[in-house]
């Protein structure tokens, strides 16, 4: 039996921990998120995760890596928020396009946008998740962050009437005096988290 965590030898026997689940409980107590787990040199099959956790650690050697599940977010906002940026440019773009008439190449570059602030809606919903911030609870200037998401789907489902109608006028319309605030919005809920996350280190 061989237990490493983070490149340290780990004296499982030692605390009477008998099983991988047991280790994984145990370190989940000292607020560590698990990134990677090797059985015998290979990742186990996730699905399996109730049979694995029971597998006693005698018979393996089993490797773990950890991380601060605070750090990870925030290198996850940093991500999103130069993520958002590109979307600004997008949006601008597109707004453009289809005032010059260009259809075709409006729509390449919204989809382009459309993929950003989706990849930003999940980003922060997952990471309010794993630091478990109440998005009922959480301001976001002066919305919380349940109503502001709220918010950007009904602005997506704008849209996306829009382009069902091929209504190019009013998906224009939108993106200019709807969606203009967006980015804000979304850069406000990544501050949000933020001071969430440093009054929670604090």
């Amino acid at each position: 039996m061989s237990v490493t965590v983070d490149h340290e030898l780990f004296a499982a026997e030692d605390l009477g921990l008998a099983t991988v689940g047991e280790v994984l409980t145990h370190i989940a107590g000292f607020n560590r998120l698990v990134v990677n787990l090797l059985i015998d040199g290979e990742e186990p099959d996730l699905a399996r995760l109730g049979t694995i956790r029971r597998e006693p650690l005698q018979r393996h050697v089993v490797y773990i890596e950890t991380a601060d599940p605070q750090n990870m977010a925030l290198e996850v906002l940093a991500e999103v928020e130069g993520q958002l940026k590109e979307a600004d440019r997008l949006r601008a773009d597109a707004v453009d396009l289809l005032r010059r008439n260009n259809v075709e190449r409006a729509l390449q570059k919204l989809s382009g946008c459309f993929s950003t602030w989706h990849h930003a809606q999940e980003s922060v919903l997952k990471t309010a998740q794993l630091l478990r911030i109440d998005l009922d609870r959480l301001m976001c200037g002066e919305q919380t962050l349940a109503q502001m998401i709220a918010q950007f789907t009904s602005e997506l489902r704008q849209m996306k009437t829009a382009l069902e109608n091929r209504d190019y006028v009013l998906l224009a319309d939108t993106l200019i005096y709807e969606t203009e605030e967006t980015n804000d919005r979304w850069r406000a809920a990544l501050d949000a988290i933020r001071d969430a996350i440093s009054a929670a280190k604090a």
